[in-house]
């Protein structure tokens, strides 16, 4: 096992649940220091209580709800005056909720901005100073292959990774010469409470099932490139061959792919 994360400074938002809570148990057998921040602060004492006497590294937990801008300038100044360092920053909240446009609510629209982009941009903009004056660190931003291909009942969440893909992609070239790393995660469907809100019927997961990633085998991928100049990481990696084919020849796919794109 590589020692690459022994004594770093590791930051994870939605870090109480699915591949947020994987990757934090990952990060610490190897040794990394964490800040792990969720709305849930029962489930946070539980993970840093079971964390830091199986692995005996450091676990900062703070409640914090990413669609409210203020709180995550205070939470993350109080942090980074803690830590004095941050290494990565994984911007792992996010939500969804699949419904046709016409009967997409204001309120769930703003609500999948707010924490899937207005949010994730905020958190990266507290600890990006930090990281340019250390002249080293990591940003990894989970978007998603719904960033890469929009289908019908997600038009309101695609437009939201759509745009955390086009965030992280100048983020990158902005970085390019401060040794900061930035990478996109992309992934399919993942087996955790996502779906619970997302899939109201069930209608999604039941057609998907069979397709659906495990999260600790996406948070394993993600760890494994920490503090690594990887550029993308899609999964599963067939998914990610149809949205190479969708930006050569988008109307074909749409035209062949839609009867499978209505099962949602």
């Amino acid at each position: 096992m590589s020692d690459r994360l022994k004594n770093k400074n590791i930051i994870i938002t939605g870090a109480s649940g699915g591949i947020g809570a994987s990757m934090a148990a990952l990060c610490a057998e190897r040794g990394a220091n964490l800040v792990l921040l969720a709305r849930s602060h029962e489930k946070l004492l539980a993970m840093k209580k079971d964390l830091e006497s199986r692995f005996h590294v450091n676990v900062d937990i703070h409640k914090l709800d990413v669609s409210n801008t203020d709180e995550i300038q205070s939470v993350f100044s109080k942090v980074l005056e803690g830590l004095g360092r941050v290494d990565v920053l994984v911007n792992n909240a996010g939500y969804g909720i699949f419904r046709e446009a016409h009967d997409a609510k204001i309120e769930d629209i703003k609500g999948m901005f707010a924490v899937n982009v207005v949010g994730l941009m905020t958190c990266t903009s507290m600890v990006l100073p930090m990281m340019r004056r250390q002249g080293s660190g990591h940003i990894i931003n989970i978007a998603s292959q719904a960033g890469k291909i929009a289908t019908p009942k997600s038009s309101v969440y695609s437009a939201t990774k759509h745009a955390v893909l086009g965030y992280t992609n100048s983020l990158r070239m902005e970085l390019s010469d401060q040794r900061i790393f930035v990478t996109a995660i992309n992934p399919g469907p993942i087996e955790t409470n996502f779906f619970t809100i997302a899939d109201e019927k069930g209608t999604y997961v039941k057609n998907v099932k069979k397709f659906m990633l495990k999260p600790e085998y996406v948070a394993k991928k993600i760890v494994d490139a920490m503090l690594t100049p990887t550029r993308e990481i899609n999964l599963p990696r067939w998914m990610n061959a149809g949205s190479v084919v969708y930006a050569l020849f988008p109307g074909l796919f749409e035209r062949l792919g839609k009867d499978m794109f209505n099962k949602k």
